[in-house]
């Protein structure tokens, strides 16, 4: 660890994490071999209560996992599904992939970006969607293919974005009746 005790990392942790985060990542410390087995987990836990991972919380965080900020950082921006700076209430990643791009996928980021007013790697002005393009998301059978929040959807066309974006914006925040699973 980084000076298991030291009382300015200890103050760092108490500053940039909550206790409610620290009980969760320390929960999945304790089925751990080591402390920094559960780097993944822990982004994962901070992000889900955050949105995001800022650079306070990675340093309070590898502090307490025993491991330098650049060694965690370098975890974090290796996922995709690790996001380092504030994003939207929903993500768009975007599969750019070869099969995807084969099946249009630059169309329908370029649709998606003027609808909603964004490139890649921007967010809405509402705050209501980021656009991320990813290099694969395992279901390039179905290309085109993104994900929304955490739903998968598949064989991705024009009136499909549209339909979505629609929806999307009609839920504010609000469940909607008609947003099942695709399959």
């Amino acid at each position: 660890m980084n000076g298991g005790g030291d009382s300015v990392a200890d103050d760092a942790i108490i500053g940039a994490l909550t206790d409610e985060e620290l009980r969760e990542i320390d929960a999945e410390i304790a089925h751990a071999p080591y402390r920094n087995a559960v780097a993944i987990d822990a982004l994962k836990i901070v992000q889900a209560h955050r949105g995001w991972v800022s650079d306070a919380s990675l340093q309070a965080l590898a502090s307490h996992l025993g491991m330098s900020s650049a060694e965690l950082d370098s975890i974090a921006t290796f996922y995709n599904l690790i996001y380092r700076k504030p994003v939207g209430e929903q993500v768009i990643l975007l599969c750019n992939s070869i099969s995807c791009w084969i099946k249009g996928c630059d169309q329908l980021q370029q649709q998606i970006g003027e609808r909603l007013g964004i490139g890649p790697g921007e967010t809405s002005p509402d705050d209501r969607f980021t656009l991320l393009p990813v290099g694969c998301l395992g279901a390039c059978d179905k290309a085109p293919v993104m994900i929304v929040g955490e739903q998968l959807h598949e064989n991705v066309d024009s009136k499909a974005i549209e339909d979505l974006l629609a929806s999307s914006a009609g839920s504010s925040g609000e469940s909607s009746t008609n947003a099942e699973p695709e399959r």
